[in-house]
């Protein structure tokens, strides 16, 4: 499990001027390197590599550095306001996050940075011939990176931006969110059922939110080492993505008398609590996403069901991986509820089947999916499925027109209801997790 420190270096990772922030690293570090190291590099060298070019060298890097980084920044813009009205605004966060395009920006802001620290230096007289010899390697190491990132980011703007890499992130950042919560379904802790959750309520003190916001990662590590220190248990009543407020509960402690002020805090402490929702720990937030893509494309201003049908495929898959696991808890004295398979479906099928309740080959593909997914596993999906396909059912009785469009869904729903009948052996084989 994350620590809440290695949660804010993966965070920081993604800023995009951590990566320029190493380029200004390696700029001061070769100018110091070639001011002291330099005087040991032969003269001869120096003039038969022709590192007094370097000089001009660098101010042709730092001239056109400076004018890709803001070309490539202008498209970068672009690529936003295109998948916020596109997509939706939610998704946005998985592009400025994308790797390629952090990596080959850092590279062309921080070439410029790296050329401006060299020029400097060499204006100030700090290199001797020896020392011109380092820069000038280090540089044709620079430019190699940067012709490389520039190659990639040709490639890379084909596809960035446009609705189909939207929506394929948002479903990539929806199936890891899954996986890594069906490999810790508790977040290591140990699953606060309806006996504990009522064992907690009548004695257990209560801890309060900090402020307005959602909370994007908990740290159970700490909450562990805080409960294993005081000797005691802690409830954690909210998952993240919960929205929560100063009069939210967030967690609740046994023993009570346990409980102190700096304690409560320190509690407090353990929840990041943010404006916006995050994908990490969040599987909900990707399905709703997706869901939200789809309910944009049936709108009659877009009026596009072709991708409201490729986000139900995609719902399928990222459904289709959960799995009831049983783990081991990592964390005994913490106690945290599990993620609610039947609000998933909802999330995943409920505004699709209402904003598509008029279009029958949404609906077609809604139902099959839903059948899909009874048919992987009866056991797990069966409940959700008839429930979210009655519903769906309704909702295109209401607004379809031609008897044999219904006729046709009811088809699939009987299809549903028999795979949903679970037989005792079928019950008893292991389920292939």
């Amino acid at each position: 499990m994350l620590t809440k420190w290695e949660w804010v270096l993966s965070r920081l990772r993604r800023q995009i001027w951590f990566p320029v922030s190493l380029y200004g690293v390696l700029a001061i570090g070769t100018s110091l390197a070639s001011a002291l190291v330099g005087r040991y590099v032969p003269t001869e060298l120096a003039q038969k590599l022709g590192a007094g070019s370097v000089g001009t060298i660098l101010n042709i890097l730092a001239s056109s550095m400076l004018a890709v980084t803001t070309f490539s920044l202008s498209i970068m813009v672009g690529a936003f306001a295109q998948a916020a009205t596109g997509a939706t605004p939610r998704a946005t966060q998985l592009l400025k996050d994308d790797h390629t395009t952090q990596h080959v920006l850092a590279s062309f802001l921080g070439g410029f940075l790296f050329s401006l620290v060299g020029i400097i230096g060499l204006q100030t007289g700090i290199y001797q011939q020896g020392g011109r010899v380092i820069l000038f390697a280090v540089t044709l190491v620079v430019i190699a990176l940067i012709v490389g990132n520039l190659l990639r980011w040709i490639v890379h703007m084909s596809d960035y931006g446009r609705l189909s890499d939207t929506i394929s992130r948002v479903e990539a950042a929806a199936a890891k969110a899954m996986l890594a919560r069906m490999e810790n379904p508790y977040l290591g802790a140990v699953e606060l059922d309806a006996s504990r959750a009522a064992e907690f309520a009548l004695a257990g003190a209560e801890v309060l939110a900090p402020r307005t916001g959602y909370i994007q990662m908990i740290n159970t590590t700490r909450l562990q080492d805080l409960a294993a220190e005081a000797k005691l248990r802690v409830a954690i009543l909210t998952l993240p993505g919960a929205l929560l407020h100063q009069g939210s509960v967030v967690a609740q402690v046994m023993p009570a008398a346990a409980m102190t002020a700096d304690l409560a805090e320190e509690i407090r402490d353990c929840f990041e609590i943010h404006r916006l929702r995050s994908y990490e720990q969040d599987p909900r937030f990707g399905i709703i996403v997706l869901s939200e893509i789809a309910s944009r494309a049936l709108s009659p201003a877009v009026n596009d069901p072709g991708t409201a049908i490729d986000v139900l495929s995609r719902q399928l898959r990222s459904l289709s991986l959960w799995q009831n696991t049983q783990t081991k808890p990592l964390f005994d004295q913490i106690y945290l509820p599990g993620l609610a398979l039947p609000d998933l479906m909802a999330d995943a099928f409920g505004p699709i089947a209402r904003d598509g309740a008029g279009v029958i080959e949404v609906q077609l593909r809604l139902q099959k999916c839903l059948l899909a997914l009874v048919e992987i596993n009866p056991a797990v999906f069966a409940v959700s499925a008839k429930e979210q396909s009655s519903r769906a059912l309704r909702l295109a009785e209401a607004a379809l027109t031609l008897p044999e469009d219904v006729a046709s869904l009811k088809l699939i729903q009987d299809k549903i209801f028999k795979a949903a009948e679970i037989s005792p052996d079928r019950l008893s084989r292991p389920q292939p997790w």
